[in-house]
């Protein structure tokens, strides 16, 4: 396989799966983005060997010839925030939604062998057990949670309907260098990356208690690798985190220990649409995609805070 697509190509997951494709020396990588929440930046290192389209998934005729005949479609492109989908629902629909459509549209059409599909844990909602398992009833919380769980649906019909193969992976809280802190939709540890470096207090929405599975960028970008060639996996969902179970409050005391300082967080009230506790079972992805995080959340937090340091 040597040709490939990543939408969302300039964002932080998307321009790590450009560089992990790049290391294994793929030959042609098309970055499709509009830049709307990704940055050339992301791919200052490795620009000269990708072909970037600045191109919007809401327009079929735009993408339509820049998949034709791909290997693997890496479909990353999104408006990835509970937050704002639920402030502004109406962007966050027609590029979750409305977008995927058209990715999955223009693969079918143009003979593309495989589109691997950033879910995400939101779907789940609040479980009364953990670890979170792919058999689950999925009880979305926010219109996010609910754009991209219909997104799973959607591969699943193209797989089942129309022969095109497709693999969801359900992200869980991805975090890792390159994810912007500048926006107040930003990723929590980012956040906190920027607080810590600056001195300042991050705030806490709710009582810090809430868990999530933290799983680093690099893991998450090798386990599409896999799901990009594992065999017999078509229109099937996998868990893509990493069994972990960190809350905010000792992700921020483990912040404050490797930059050797102490600052209380500020707490507010619980936002809409969180969900308490995520935490994935990995057992399907193993088995079946050969899943092996090699990242601790210390050794992640210690790749990551180096990084936002030398920014």
């Amino acid at each position: 396989m040597s040709h490939y697509v990543v939408t969302g190509g300039a964002g932080f997951i998307g321009s790590a799966i450009v560089r992990a494709l790049l290391a294994e020396g793929a030959r042609r990588i098309v970055v499709i983005d509009n830049l709307l929440s990704g940055s050339e930046s992301n791919l200052e290192e490795v620009r000269g060997a990708v072909d970037f389209q600045k191109s919007d998934i809401r327009n079929y005729d735009e993408i339509a010839p820049l998949v034709r005949g791909a290997a693997v479609i890496f479909h990353e492109a999104a408006i990835p925030s509970v937050p704002r989908s639920i402030d502004d629902p109406v962007p966050s629909h027609d590029v979750n939604i409305n977008g995927t459509f058209n990715v999955l549209r223009a693969a079918r059409d143009g003979n593309v062998g495989r589109v691997v599909y950033a879910a995400s844990s939101s779907a789940y909602g609040d479980t009364e057990v953990l670890p979170k398992q792919e058999w689950m009833t999925p009880r979305p919380k926010s219109p996010y949670a609910l754009q991209k769980l219909v997104g799973e649906y959607y591969m699943n019909v193209f797989s089942s309907v129309f022969g095109l193969e497709t693999v969801a992976l359900r992200y869980f809280n991805v975090y890792g260098p390159r994810q912007d802190p500048g926006s107040p939709y930003s990723g929590v540890l980012s956040l906190f990356m920027k607080a810590v470096l600056e001195r300042t207090q991050p705030t806490i929405f709710g009582d810090g208690s809430q868990s999530r599975d933290f799983t680093y960028v690099e893991d998450v970008a090798a386990l599409n690798l896999k799901a990009a060639r594992a065999p017999n996996v078509s229109g099937k969902l996998y868990n893509g985190g990493n069994g972990g179970c960190i809350t905010l409050n000792q992700a921020w005391a483990l912040l404050q220990k490797l930059e050797g300082v102490e600052i209380p967080a500020r707490y507010g009230p619980p936002r809409a649409g969180d969900v308490h506790d995520s935490q994935a079972d990995t057992t399907l992805a193993v088995r079946d995609l050969g899943h092996a995080p090699r990242f601790s959340f210390e050794e992640g937090m210690r790749r990551t805070l180096e990084w936002y340091r030398t920014q």
